[in-house]
């Protein structure tokens, strides 16, 4: 059971989360990337010290950060978006700018759409979070890469 919440780093306590966000604001991070690690139930139900490392983390990101972040003023949106993606996109030169003539890498989300995180809806093989059950906004209702849709909400 516990396994399924082993991952690197580890969870931590408020004074660990609250040094993490001081240092959103203050510029010291500058940006934020999960490492989805997606490894099945079996995978993970090896107890702490033999499951595998990672949890699902693209699937929750967002989310997770909008209703946390931007719906309780910590941050603003565009904050948010510079912290998951312009960021990296200018640091690694990755990604495409969002301008007419280029192909579109992007994401879209019905920031108004509030659910609760249940991993039995994940896409993913992985169903490890330490999210299941938080409700928050900011549903994927569509994701394109290099000018196609990949994947929409049916």
């Amino acid at each position: 059971e516990h396994g399924r919440f082993k991952m690197n780093p580890p969870l931590r306590d408020e004074s660990d989360k609250a040094a993490l966000i001081q240092g959103v604001l203050d510029g010291t991070i500058d940006m934020i990337a999960t490492d989805h690690a997606p490894h099945s139930a079996e995978e993970k139900s090896k107890g702490l010290e033999k499951s595998n490392m990672g949890v699902v983390g693209i699937e929750t990101a967002f989310p997770v950060m909008y209703t946390y972040f931007v719906k309780n003023e910590i941050i603003t949106l565009k904050k948010l978006i510079e912290l998951l993606s312009e960021n990296a996109n200018k640091r690694f030169k990755i990604g495409n700018k969002i301008a007419v003539g280029e192909s579109a890498s992007l994401t879209v989300f019905d920031l108004n759409d509030k659910y609760t995180i249940n991993p039995d809806d994940f896409l993913s093989m992985g169903k490890s979070t330490p999210f299941e059950g938080f409700e928050v906004f900011g549903k994927c209702k569509m994701t394109m890469c290099n000018g196609k849709v990949v994947w929409e909400e049916k």
